[in-house]
C-alpha cells in the first residue's frame, strides 16, 4: 500500500509536539517518588507510560493498520507491512534528574527500512521531521549534516552503557583517541537527540552501542535525509537491531576506522 510519507511526517510532528506539552507540564512538578527501575541505572516513570499511551492513541488514528515496535510495552509488540518504532521520553534519566535534554521519538518503518521520522526536543521546542526522498527539517527549516570530513575537524556525540560493559575496555580505547585528536566528546544522554543534532550540523558524528530500535528509528532517517551516512560499526546495515551506530557526516569514515581499529582488536 502507497502512503503519503510527507502529510503522515507532518501529522506526527504535530502529535509529538502536542504529547510534548505533557511532558513539559509533568516535568514542573515531578519528584523522584515517582520512579522505576526497569535495571540499575534504567529508569522509568509514569511520565514514560502515559506519553506512549497518548502517542499510540494518536498515531492509531494516522495509520490504523499499522503495527508497533515501543520501549514501554503499552501496546501489543507487532510488525507489519508498516511499524511504528516509539520511544516516548528519550532521556528519562535527564528529565527525572531535572537536566533539559530529552525528547519524544517516533519512527515509521516500511518493511525493514525506516521511512520517516520525528524526533522533538521539548525543552528547547525543537522538531526534526524527515521523510523518504523528501529531506530533513527543525522547524520547519531544511538542515544537512555539517561538510567536516576529518577527526581533527570533528566534535563527537556518544553514549555510555548502562549494562553489558563486557566490552568497555575497547570503548574507553575508542574514546581515548578521540578525545585526543578531536575537538571533543559530548555524552548528552539521549541518542535521538544526538542524532538529531548531527542532522543539524552541531556534531560531527554520533556514536554508541547497547542501542536499543526505539532509541535511533526516527533519527536514522533524520540523519540520512540530512545528508549523513549511518552503518553499524562493521561499516554494515545492521543498525536498527543490531545495537551498534555510527551516524555522521563525511568524518564517517575516518571515524569507523577508529572505532574498528579498537572494538575488533
Amino acid at each position: 500500500m502507497s502512503i503519503d510519507l510527507e502529510h503522515i511526517a507532518h501529522l506526527v510532528a504535530r502529535l509529538a509536539r502536542d504529547t510534548g506539552a505533557f511532558i513539559r507540564q509533568e516535568a514542573a512538578g515531578f519528584s523522584m517518588e515517582h520512579v522505576e527501575l526497569k535495571g540499575k541505572s534504567d529508569l522509568v516513570s509514569y511520565v514514560d507510560k502515559e506519553t506512549e499511551r497518548k502517542l499510540v492513541t494518536g498515531l492509531k488514528q494516522i495509520l490504523p493498520e499499522a503495527g508497533y515496535i515501543t520501549e514501554e510495552n503499552t501496546i501489543v509488540q507487532d510488525r507489519k507491512a508498516h511499524t511504528w518504532v516509539i520511544d516516548p521520553l528519550d532521556g528519562t534519566t535527564n528529565f527525572v534528574h531535572g537536566l533539559p535534554t530529552y525528547a519524544i521519538s517516533i519512527g515509521l518503518m516500511e518493511g525493514d527500512d525506516v521511512v520517516a521520522g520525528v524526533i522533538y526536543e521539548i525543552n528547547r521546542d525543537e522538531c526534526f521531521v524527515a521523510w523518504k526522498g523528501g529531506g530533513c527539517f527543525l522547524n520547519d527549516q531544511k538542515i544537512s549534516v555539517t561538510q567536516a570530513n576529518a577527526i581533527g575537524d570533528s566534535l563527537f556525540a556518544t553514549g555510555f552503557p548502562v549494562y553489558n560493559f563486557e566490552k568497555l575496555d575497547a570503548y574507553l580505547a575508542i574514546l581515548n583517541e578521540l578525545m585526543k585528536n578531536a575537538h571533543g566528546l559530548r555524552r548528552v544522554g539521549s541518542a535521538a537527540v544526538d542524532m538529531a543534532y548531527v542532522a543539524c550540523g552541531r556534531y560531527e558524528a554520533f556514536f554508541e552501542y547497547n542501542l536499543n530500535p526505539w532509541d535511533v528509528a526516527a533519527g536514522v532517517i533524520i540523519v540520512q535525509e540530512a545528508g549523513g551516512t549511518v552503518t553499524d560499526f562493521h561499516g554494515g546495515s545492521e543498525f536498527l537491531f543490531g545495537r551498534e551506530m555510527v551516524a555522521a557526516g563525511p568524518v564517517h569514515q575516518e571515524l569507523l576506522q577508529v572505532i574498528q581499529k579498537h572494538w575488533h582488536a
